[in-house]
């Protein structure tokens, strides 16, 4: 590549991210998940569309999807927060591998018996649309609160369900006959025993590393943080388990460790998470050859509604039945299961193997994604207000920063104080910190003072809070404490610290 080409090819994606990032708000305005918007610039950009780009690389694809889907998993797992998920880990775990088996059996006995596929290649299309996409789904419920139960059980569901998912389509898309199911379940069970001591690993020691070394510049956190991330995927491949689990579990990890300048960590993570799906439905995109998707339409149509109507609910009752979630959560979780990035990657990998019908199945894949997405997209917000699960009282979460001061052995913290926290209207000494900690100044409205005792917070307040190293953890715990319950927190069982 001359140096001419590589100024056209940074032209072309800058522009290309700059009208994804447009697209961004059509995308919120209408409901629909922004995957949508992204694989139609890919097609657009395609030999069928006004670029007239021809692109058929799958093994390329592939890669870079592999790529992608590890810096998505890490952001997802870094906003991943552990007092909400812990609840729900056990209905969450139960319905990424019970539930994943129940779809894919559904799935394929649908795809074979409606639509005439081979076993084989039935098997392939129903391991893989039977992984969720949390993203596709949080999209078009950000701004409906709901209960925490099922935020935290389609959360871990969907970061779970991708290690058992790539390990049956590589197993059924492999050459020879399909092992005995004792002998896969075996496997897939020891991969995500490795991938989740990888994981777990790699995140606590990263976590530890990065309390316990004060690095000379804010910028070097994140860049840490998803350099650990990527380290425990790597690993987690390279000893033969899952790395997709692996990368999941160490960045959920870091993401409840309390790590300095977590803000900033956390903005460079959904940066490149946001690049990442745009370039990876891109490349999809021009995979595709639409006037070749017209015969498969009405199978792709066929087997999304085996999948939809009978397959995700019926995963959803058995998963979910014995833990006794109850049945408006239930029929919103059955709907909630969206496909996205995932399935359209994994249908990729039959497609690199040389298996029979490969590029029929990448059809189908690609044309049930879509359709679906358009159908569930729009209505999963309608859906969840008429089952009334929206909590318009549930307190928004409390932004803190925190900058290590080595020398002093302290720590500077930086709360802002979002809309809906309950800290508006509490006066500074009724934050009751522990001994060690206190409020040293409040922004308000672009200016600074040192507050008194009596100063009343309000919403959009920016408090710089100094505490010593003991006490760090207890100050944060007690400031979230009030910004959940307010003033009367410590009588409310929600102190986390204790006052002086």
């Amino acid at each position: 590549m001359s140096v001419h080409h590589l100024d056209q090819l940074l032209l072309v994606c800058s522009l290309v991210l700059l009208v994804a990032v447009a697209a961004v708000r059509i995308s919120s305005r209408s409901g629909l998940p922004s995957l949508l918007v992204y694989l139609a610039i890919g097609v657009l950009m395609g030999q069928d569309g006004i670029g007239d780009i021809h692109f058929n690389n799958a093994q390329l694809t592939q890669v870079i999807g592999y790529a992608a889907l590890v810096v998505i998993l890490a952001e997802g797992g870094l906003g991943t927060k552990w007092q909400e998920i812990r609840p729900a880990l056990p209905a969450a775990a139960t319905l990424a591998l019970a539930g994943v088996a129940v779809s894919v059996g559904v799935t394929a006995a649908a795809a074979h018996y409606l639509v005439g596929l081979e076993w084989r290649q039935a098997l392939i299309i129903g391991a893989v649309v039977s992984s969720t996409d949390a993203a596709a789904v949080f999209s078009v419920l950000r701004r409906i609160p709901l209960p925490a139960r099922v935020t935290g059980t389609l959360e871990a569901e969907s970061g779970f369900n991708d290690a058992p998912v790539v390990i049956l389509v590589v197993a059924f898309s492999t050459a020879g006959p399909v092992e005995h199911w004792y002998v896969l379940v075996g496997e897939i069970a020891l991969e995500l025993a490795i991938g989740a001591a990888v994981g777990l690993t790699v995140g606590w020691l990263g976590a530890w590393g990065l309390r316990h070394v004060a690095l000379p510049a804010s910028g070097l956190y994140p860049i840490a943080v998803m350099a650990i991330a990527v380290t425990a995927y790597a690993e987690g491949a390279l000893a033969h388990g899952s790395g997709f689990l692996a990368v999941y579990l160490a960045s959920m990890v870091l993401g409840n460790a309390r790590l300095p300048h977590w803000p900033a960590t956390r903005g460079f993570a959904e940066g490149l998470g946001w690049i990442a799906q745009i370039g990876m439905f891109v490349l999809l995109g021009l995979l595709v050859t639409p006037h070749e998707l017209g015969d498969d339409v009405v199978p792709a149509l066929l087997i999304g509604l085996g999948l939809t109507m009978v397959a995700r609910p019926l995963s959803v009752v058995l998963s979910l039945t014995p833990f006794r979630v109850p049945w408006p959560e239930q029929a919103l979780m059955s709907w909630a299961g969206l496909r996205g990035a995932v399935p359209i990657i994994l249908a990729t990998i039959p497609m690199v193997n040389g298996v029979e019908g490969s590029r029929r199945i990448f059809n189908i894949v690609f044309v049930l994604v879509v359709v679906y997405t358009l159908v569930q997209g729009p209505t999963l917000p309608w859906l969840a207000r008429a089952l009334r699960l929206g909590d318009g009282t549930e307190a928004a979460d409390l932004g803190i920063e925190s900058a290590p001061l080595e020398r002093l052995r302290g720590h500077l913290l930086s709360v802002a104080v979002p809309e809906g926290s309950r800290m508006h209207g509490v006066e500074v000494h009724e934050l009751r910190m522990p001994a060690g900690a206190a409020v040293t100044l409040v922004v308000r409205e672009g200016k600074s003072f040192v507050p008194l005792p009596t100063t009343v917070l309000r919403h959009g307040d920016e408090l710089l809070v100094v505490a010593t190293d003991p006490v760090r953890d207890a100050a944060e715990r007690r400031l979230r404490a009030v910004a959940r319950g307010g003033k009367l927190a410590g009588w409310l069982g929600m102190n986390g610290a204790n006052p002086r």
